[in-house]
């Protein structure tokens, strides 16, 4: 065990790792009087069309582009309604159990998710600084939709259109997608077209690779966490949990001993009850578990800080929208956290 491993597992007070000591820890730590936001929100709100991401009707008209052969298909609809069927039940492995279903997805909800999360990431000066100001690695965990790989893509491109000169694509992004459904397919489509409509002037610039796996059962050393830049988990921490509490916690105690020094780690989920989540016999937001985990139980001790939040943020799709499919407004909570410096 390594000498920042042991540090913070005494500061903690780790023992076993089965999983009723795991969640017996976190039960005695989070207390009422705890789940309290400590810190003041400061977004409520983000741009429909933020000025360092290309414009919506891009976004939408690259998926347009991308699965174009599928909007003349009558199955169409009956997939859309299939796979919504499966997401009201959370039955997220028959959702995404097959790649008629996975496109079906891609269509109807990953867009307005693009355009959603490229406003969230424009918004905080840290997140599109990693993307478009530097050579970056980033990992998307529960990024198989792509909705992450288009959000990237689209703050990237703008920020070097912005750039003067020979300025322009001097720095590359690398986007690995781990998902546990078997997104390779629409992942590799999606970025062909990226690669061809987007950076053609350098299509290298953005590498893109897809891990089919189950990020709860691989090895921490496999996603070369001491190595990444930004990480982010968009509406996944929750079906973590759902699926292994313990493997969760695990999980995210890898992020505290593995990542670097500046590390940037975002989360989002949904706002409201959708996201509370049981531990032993309490119920709560998920996201003040992931701020004890992160912050420690004092909001202050643990391996990260939080640099931006919000407990309910909204993106409300712009006007004049070119897409066949409904667009969705949404609301969630999000935390940027940074890893702190090691002393």
């Amino acid at each position: 065990m390594s000498r920042r491993a042991q540090k913070y597992k005494e500061r903690h007070g780790l023992g076993g790792e089965g999983s009723r000591d795991l969640e017996n820890e976190y039960e005695d730590e989070v207390h009422v009087q705890d789940l309290q936001p400590q810190l003041q929100e400061t977004l409520a709100t983000v741009p429909a069309a933020p000025k360092t991401a290309l414009p919506p009707n891009d976004t939408l008209g690259l998926f347009h582009n991308t699965f174009r052969f599928l909007f003349d298909s009558p199955n169409l609809e009956s997939f859309i309604q299939t796979v919504k069927g499966d997401l009201f039940n959370r039955d997220y492995i028959k959702a995404f159990g097959d790649d008629d279903r996975r496109m079906a997805y891609c269509t109807r909800w990953t867009p307005a998710r693009s355009l959603a999360y490229a406003s969230l990431f424009s918004e905080l000066t840290p997140v599109a600084t990693t993307i478009g100001s530097q050579d970056s690695k980033i990992l998307a965990i529960g990024g198989g939709a792509c909705g992450e790989l288009v959000a990237f893509s689209s703050i990237y491109t703008q920020m070097q259109a912005l750039k003067e000169g020979d300025d322009a694509y001097t720095t590359k992004i690398n986007i690995n997608l781990i998902d546990i459904a078997d997104w390779s397919l629409i992942s590799n489509k999606i970025t062909s077209e990226i690669q061809k409509k987007w950076v053609y002037q350098n299509p290298d610039s953005i590498n893109v690779s897809f891990t089919h796996d189950d990020v709860l059962k691989t090895d921490p050393s496999k996603l070369g966490l001491s190595d990444l830049d930004l990480v982010t988990l968009m509406f996944t921490t929750n079906e973590l949990f759902a699926e292994d509490k313990a493997a969760s916690l695990r999980f995210f105690q890898s992020l505290n001993r593995e990542c670097s020094d500046g590390t940037l780690l975002l989360i989002t989920e949904s706002a409201g009850s959708y996201s509370h989540i049981t531990v032993g016999t309490k119920k709560f937001p998920i996201q003040f578990l992931i701020d004890t985990i992160l912050l420690g139980k004092d909001q202050k001790s643990g391996d990260w800080e939080v640099i931006s939040q919000s407990d309910s943020c909204w993106y409300r799709c712009g006007n004049n929208l070119e897409y066949p499919l409904k667009l969705e407004n949404m609301r969630f909570f999000y935390r940027l956290y940074r890893k702190k410096t090691s002393t």
